[in-house]
């Protein structure tokens, strides 16, 4: 007895600060995010460099994101199944040998599989990440801060690819991108390595001894091959559609072929989900009904987050005239607004709840997106991006905080990895339809302006659209957010059945969430 105490109090004294293993994750969501983005602002250099048609230089990017979308639900249940860790290393090992491979590739058609194996790995790097942050965290106020954390890395990343891609292409060349994001990986690989230790609860000092197995994270049951292998056809065919609609139109054949087929193997996947024990999705997952709400919030912020830092840098460059360093250097504002926002977003949440909080953040991005649609062609950043940037990354970043807590509020241990595959599936599916729309709109703008008025005014004009829609979307957003986070009027079935899982009849309740929902 006396031994085993004394054995688990030097694991105790051993184990990293939680601080520490909340950085190395952080760490590996941030190179996810800034993977999304870097290439952004080099598009140009890189088509130059690597000989790429337009269609080629299209799949730089849609490569990334067709991979990362459609394995991510498959990279949540495997880093249930396998344990969370492991996938993460594993993940990260890939990602940084795919970025290598891509920074080295000698033709177009090598740079576009190594961006696939990115996505790939990305898909498995993001949730287990994010379910390993939850399993050091599991309740009360160091939630809200690891949450707030994760908020901040995640929008820091996607301005942060558009700095350091601008930065690197104009000193270095568009190479360095992936070179970069590649050392960066393995950095966090040796981090994660060191640092993330074998058993959870290791991080907050409570460890039972046992290393990286069933109890750090690994679920019960086998793999589901059958539904995992339906919805990742379905998501391939539905972001595939959606990112091809942006060149070669809605009604395209092939176009209107994926969107049909995904529709088709969707349905497909429901009835399998239905008939299976070990489904991909169980229905345990939604047993709260707030990883719904959360998940269907987080695509429609989803669909104008990604737009945005799509059409934001073409404005800068194109009509502005930016260089890629001062382009990216015109993200440092808002990527310091959404750090000062993540940090800010568990106060705000305790002091008003997340009902209203969620409600105001939206609307707040939603007045940022309304004036960056006033640009002018004869603008300038100081007059035009500076004010609506700084108003978009608060509203954001307590807006992404706040989801993503609900989408993984009162999920079952065991489906932590799978709630955040979920929740990054949904944010980068929204984000494939909402840019397709809105590159689409844009474009057709555009091109009725062009008959009309000089060049410069008929892109802007475009962008001016996109950017009006996208703070149209947002204000509808807030206006749902207000049903689906009402608080619940009765108890679930479940907690009806069994007062000893309702929190409110628990006799010594855990420390208060963060995040309520106004109750």
């Amino acid at each position: 007895m006396n031994a085993a105490r004394t054995q688990t109090d030097r694991a105790v004294r051993r184990a990293p600060r939680p601080g520490a293993v909340l950085a190395a994750l952080a760490a590996a969501q941030f190179t996810v995010m800034l993977a999304t983005s870097i290439v952004n602002v080099a598009l140009p250099q890189i088509r130059a460099g690597a000989g790429l048609s337009d269609g080629g230089t299209t799949w730089v990017v849609n490569a990334y994101g067709l991979a990362f979308g459609a394995l991510l639900l498959a990279g949540g249940r495997l880093a249930d199944l396998l344990g969370r860790r492991r996938v993460l290393i594993a993940g990260l090992a890939l990602f940084a040998l795919a970025s290598l491979a891509a920074g080295l590739a000698a033709s177009s058609g090598v740079l576009i599989v190594a961006r696939a194996f990115q996505g790939l790995g990305a898909a498995a790097i993001a949730p287990a990440a994010l379910a390993l942050a939850l399993d050091g965290f599991p309740s009360g106020p160091g939630r809200g801060r690891a949450l707030g954390v994760w908020g901040a890395v995640s929008g820091a990343g996607g301005a942060g690819g558009v700095l350091l891609g601008g930065a690197l292409t104009q000193a270095w060349g568009w190479p360095w991108i992936f070179h970069s994001v590649a050392l960066g990986a393995a950095l966090v690989l040796v981090a994660v390595a060191v640092l993330v230790p074998l058993a959870p609860g290791q991080m907050t000092g409570r460890t039972t001894g046992r290393k990286d197995g069933p109890k750090d994270g690994r679920a019960a049951g086998g793999f589901d091959l059958l539904g995992t292998a339906t919805v990742t056809l379905a998501l391939t065919c539905l972001v595939w559609g959606l990112t091809t609609a942006r060149g070669a139109g809605w009604t395209d054949s092939g176009v209107l072929g994926a969107l049909g087929a995904a529709a088709a193997l969707l349905v497909a996947f429901a009835v399998i989900e239905l008939r299976r024990p070990n489904a991909l999705i169980p229905p345990r997952l939604f047993s709260t009904g707030r990883v719904a709400a959360g998940n269907l919030l987080m695509a429609l912020l989803g669909s104008v987050w990604i737009a945005l830092f799509f059409f934001l840098p073409l404005y800068q460059q194109q009509v502005l005239g930016s260089s890629p360093l001062a382009t990216g250097a015109g993200q440092l504002p808002l990527a310091a607004a959404n750090m000062l926002g993540s940090g800010l977003a568990p106060r705000i949440s305790r002091r008003i709840g997340a009902r209203a909080t969620v409600t105001a953040s939206l609307l707040t991005e939603a007045a940022g997106l309304l004036w960056l649609s006033r640009i002018r062609a004869d603008g300038s950043y100081l007059v035009d991006i500076l004010g609506p940037s700084i108003l978009i990354g608060l509203g954001l970043s307590i807006a992404l905080v706040q989801l993503t807590a609900l989408a993984v509020d009162g999920v079952p241990r065991e489906d932590a990895g799978l709630a955040g595959g979920l929740v990054n599936t949904t944010r980068q599916v929204g984000g494939a339809i909402g840019l397709a729309a809105l590159a689409t709109l844009a474009g057709s703008v555009t091109a009725h302006a062009a008959t009309r008025q000089p060049d410069l005014e008929s892109l802007t004009a475009g962008y001016r659209t996109a950017f009006a829609v996208s703070a149209a979307v947002l204000a509808a957003t807030a206006f749902l957010a207000l049903f689906l986070t009402r608080p619940a009027g009765t108890r679930t079935a479940a907690a009806a059945a069994d007062p000893a899982s309702d929190p409110a009849s628990d006799p010594e309740p855990s420390p208060p969430s963060p995040m309520p929902l106004n109750r």
